[in-house]
């Protein structure tokens, strides 16, 4: 099986973006991935290629799933604005309301809003974390409730990097007393029918796709997540975490926000069962392209597609509103987000449309919609990204709007 060869569709007027997925495998290292994009609810473009295992053997297929990492926030942003839709979630109510523990330490005004823009200051835990606890949803999230902000919260924004998932989605499974996973396969993915997963069940880890991780974090200061470089996206370790430090310096908040815990970002387990079961919303989504897709097909027509409604429309626009634009405490760049939704900026754009919001994830995948022009877009694959605007992704995404 060659690396190159590519299965799908592709409308013709939309051959530019299939030109372009060849490309990536001839040009641009390219090892395995798939696209997917839509036009008012029609697929116009669905490809996938290359090889999905690390030994070359495997070939890419139309249900490989793969690890899409921060995309994955953006699939909880929609599950959350489907609570808000339903009456269930105020934003501007205090997280206390709903979770009780979480005022601990001074954080008894947090409110939901500030919580799910990144400004409630918990982008990371102080104290040192053993390996693999982030597979304890009950550990991280008493962890997260007693936590002590880095930041007065309200006072500025940092991106929650792997604590979102548990953030929010502890709030989810408060309200519905639902998990995240199960939430989204009941309410959202189910309906729509797509292939998209928080906590994978063993039945499908067969689809799984290997991730291939560096050897070593990239030195580069921002990945394809649109942020620092790392594991999901995050500064690189010099030397590992403090040896003998009983909590992290303040100096290092951005580092301890990907590696405290050393695999909080999926680090040496990202291709094991125990990551790929577990629920951690912010890094271990495992999706198709068309699965993400899909969802944002809905989004991009308010909530709804093929008369099938699994978000409010007043709800998302409230989601995709802008709550905070400029430079960010954990990146240290510009970062422009809504309600958990990652929103277009000129230092990181989605498409050409103003109104454009998703997520980028680490490696490059990615989902997002312009609903102004229709469009939803899913781009995965199996390898970390070299740089701040990954050329894979951006050239598909040019290729979808020179095709419009």
């Amino acid at each position: 099986m060659r690396e190159d060869v590519i299965g799908g569709r592709c409308d013709p007027a939309f051959r530019a973006v299939s030109e372009e997925f060849a490309a990536n495998f001839a040009e641009r290292g390219e090892l395995g991935a798939a696209v997917s994009v839509t036009i008012g609810g029609t697929v116009v473009a669905e490809l996938w290629g290359g090889l999905r295992d690390r030994q070359r053997r495997e070939p890419w297929t139309p249900d490989t799933l793969v690890n899409v990492f921060s995309v994955g926030k953006g699939v909880l942003a929609a599950c959350l604005a489907r609570v808000t839709g339903l009456g269930g979630l105020d934003p501007d109510a205090r997280v206390t309301r709903y979770w009780p523990e979480f005022g601990a330490a001074g954080k008894d005004q947090v409110t939901v809003r500030e919580l799910l823009s990144h400004q409630a200051g918990l982008p990371a835990l102080h104290a040192r974390q053993p390996a693999g606890c982030m597979l304890d949803w009950k550990f991280m999230t008493r962890a997260l409730a007693a936590e002590q902000p880095w930041w007065p919260p309200g006072a500025g924004h940092g991106y929650h990097v792997n604590t979102f998932g548990f953030l929010g989605g502890e709030l989810l499974r408060r309200i519905t007393g639902q998990t995240p996973g199960e939430f989204l396969r009941a309410e959202i993915a189910g309906p729509l029918g797509a292939d998209l997963h928080i906590g994978l069940g063993r039945s499908d880890h067969g689809r799984a796709a290997e991730f291939l991780w560096p050897a070593r974090p990239a030195r580069d200061p921002a990945d394809a997540d649109g942020h620092r470089a790392g594991a999901g996206g995050g500064p690189e370790p010099a030397s590992g975490l403090p040896a003998r430090a009983d909590s992290v310096p303040e100096s290092e908040m951005a580092m301890s926000a990907y590696f405290n815990p050393p695999d909080f970002s999926g680090a040496g387990v990202v291709n094991t069962a125990a990551w790929r079961s577990a629920e951690i919303p912010s890094a271990n989504a495992h999706a198709t392209a068309a699965g993400i897709a899909r969802l944002y097909a809905a989004l991009a027509g308010g909530g709804t597609v093929d008369g099938i409604r699994v978000v409010d429309g007043s709800a998302l626009t409230a989601a995709t509103m802008e709550q905070v634009y400029g430079e960010d405490l954990v990146l240290r760049r510009p970062s422009r987000f809504g309600l958990g939704f990652q929103l277009t900026h000129p230092e990181r754009e989605f498409g050409r449309g103003p109104g454009c919001f998703g997520h980028f994830g680490a490696g490059g995948s990615v989902g997002f919609c312009d609903p102004d022009a229709g469009l939803a877009f899913g781009y995965v694959t199996s390898q970390m990204g070299p740089r701040w605007r990954n050329p894979r992704n951006r050239a598909l995404i040019d290729a979808c709007y020179a095709s419009l």
